[in-house]
């Protein structure tokens, strides 16, 4: 099997392209999908350099990515949702960490996939999971976020933020994001009602009164401030920092699910929901993804595509 992959931790220069991969198991509850394009999120690099070894089995070679679109090419005995031929994405976080989506094939539970949103590319499907996921289960789930509520999103410019601002406003919310200077027309096109600059002082003082949630995607000192930000601070959630549970916040980490995927994509085929590629690269090019969203400042999503 042809795909990226690497035998030690370590940075960019791990990352190999092979055409000698071993075939992925095909388990009772696995779908086989044939990869046409993977998202590139910031925990490719973590599980790369090791930082998660502690939170899950490795073992090498590793396949990078957990973001997938492709079409069902095999399945398992239990397997009662899909069919060969079936144009898929999803967020495959198996139990342990080895078959990645950076491959020809990726071996996914079907816990992990749904049907692909017709209105979306193979592109901008493999981009939408993790992200899409994060901000999905933050608003509906830890800050139960609904009609009316001013709801406050920090680094709004990034893949989970430009989606939090998307779904937020789609539930009915009052949206305010923060962003530099260049991202505030990226963000009101999204449906942001106010956009403010993170670089004019700390936020609570750009405020004109608190909010009802805050979704963190910073951490650090713009979390410190987030007490100031809202109204109760037991609606701040974090997806970067635990420490927001010290302050009677609520600190989330995305988990696969197949019913928030549907819901993903029924937002983004009723037009609610709109995937921007910031750029997408080859598959041969997976190091270069990986530089490019582990420098920062991304507006939308990173993508490598196989087909």
């Amino acid at each position: 099997m042809r795909g990226i992959a690497y035998d030690r931790f370590g940075g960019e220069d791990v990352l190999q392209l092979r055409n000698d991969l071993p075939d992925p198991p095909v388990g009772p509850d696995t779908v086989l999908v044939r990869v046409h394009a993977a998202g590139v999120n910031p925990v490719d690099m973590a599980i790369r350099e090791g930082y998660l070894a502690g939170a899950y089995p490795h073992s090498f070679p590793i396949t990078p990515g957990w973001d997938v679109a492709g079409v069902v090419e095999a399945f398992g005995s239990a397997v009662v949702h899909f069919a060969p031929g079936d144009e898929v994405f999803g967020y495959v976080r198996r139990d342990d960490v080895r078959w990645g989506t950076t491959a020809e094939f990726v071996p996914a539970p079907q816990r992990c996939l749904a049907h692909k949103p017709e209105s979306l590319s193979f592109a901008e499907a493999g981009a939408l999971p993790l992200a899409g996921l994060t901000a999905y289960q933050a608003l509906t789930e830890a800050l139960d976020v609904g009609e009316g509520d001013r709801v406050l999103v920090h680094r709004a410019a990034g893949g989970v933020g430009f989606n939090a601002v998307q779904i937020a406003v789609a539930l009915g919310a009052h949206v305010i994001g923060t962003a530099s200077p260049r991202n505030h027309g990226f963000l009101r096109d999204a449906g942001a009602a106010e956009v403010l600059d993170y670089s004019a002082g700390p936020t609570s003082e750009q405020l004109s009164e608190p909010v009802d949630a805050v979704l963190d995607l910073v951490g650090g000192d713009v979390l410190a401030d987030a007490p100031k930000q809202v109204r109760d601070v037991s609606r701040i959630v974090s997806v970067v920092d635990p420490a927001v549970n010290d302050m009677g916040g609520r600190y989330v980490f995305v988990r696969p699910e197949q019913h928030d995927l549907e819901e993903l994509g029924r937002m983004a085929d009723a037009g609610q929901l709109r995937v921007p590629i910031a750029k997408a690269f080859p598959l041969e090019r997976t190091a270069e993804a990986q530089r490019l969203v582990a420098g920062g400042h991304v507006r939308g999503k990173v993508v490598v595509t196989l087909r």
